[in-house]
């Protein structure tokens, strides 16, 4: 059952303003849908456009933080519990760990990095969470088309397709996940190595 979302974003406060309103509408319907958030514990950017309307409307949010960020104090207090961790991996493992659903909205190369990781655990066998990319305003056309590459060019079987969801509106997230159904996590060696 998926209770917990983790959500990637990017944390930067000078985006055109397209990106934190998607933003806080998806938080929103995250807590109207009866979600919790499991983020990277900011007070800035999306991250926080996310959580701050989460928190608002009754649903609880869970940061994740490693310890240099936290020093530089750029954490929010408005958090149920906000975990510190050694360094960016111990984070992931931890935002893994909390989640059973995955969304990534638009962010740099830390968010890109993070949703990677949780397409190839997938890939791989290792969870069969969701994983949506939220395509507010166009911001994952590009990477589908590099996607699409990887899986043409034979980097990746077509099924790969099928290890994560791209949507192009809040709603249409939110649908995704509600609707969502685990498929099998045995993966064989075929599965990965043959056509």
């Amino acid at each position: 059952m998926i209770k917990n979302i983790c959500v990637f974003a990017s944390s930067c406060n000078y985006l055109e303003k397209i990106y934190y309103s998607e933003s806080a509408v998806f938080g929103k319907l995250l807590a109207q849908n009866g979600y919790n958030m499991v983020y990277g514990g900011s007070s800035l950017g999306l991250m926080w456009a996310c959580a701050e309307q989460v928190k608002n409307n009754g649903g609880k949010i869970f940061g994740v933080m490693p310890e240099r960020l936290h020093n530089m104090g750029v954490y929010t207090d408005e958090c149920v519990e906000l975990t510190i961790t050694k360094g960016m991996r111990e984070r992931k493992a931890k935002m893994d760990e909390l989640s059973q659903a995955v969304v990534a909205l638009a962010g740099g190369f830390g968010t890109l990095e993070e949703l990677a990781e949780m397409i190839v655990q997938k890939q791989l066998g290792y969870n069969n969470k969701p994983i949506v990319l939220l395509n507010t305003n166009g911001f994952y056309n590009k990477l589908n088309d590099f996607f699409e590459d990887i899986i043409l060019q034979n980097f990746a079987r077509s099924t790969a397709r099928e290890m994560y969801y791209i949507a192009n509106s809040p709603e249409e997230a939110i649908q995704y996940i509600n609707n969502y159904v685990p498929k099998d996590l045995i993966v064989s060696k075929a599965d990965i190595y043959k056509r």
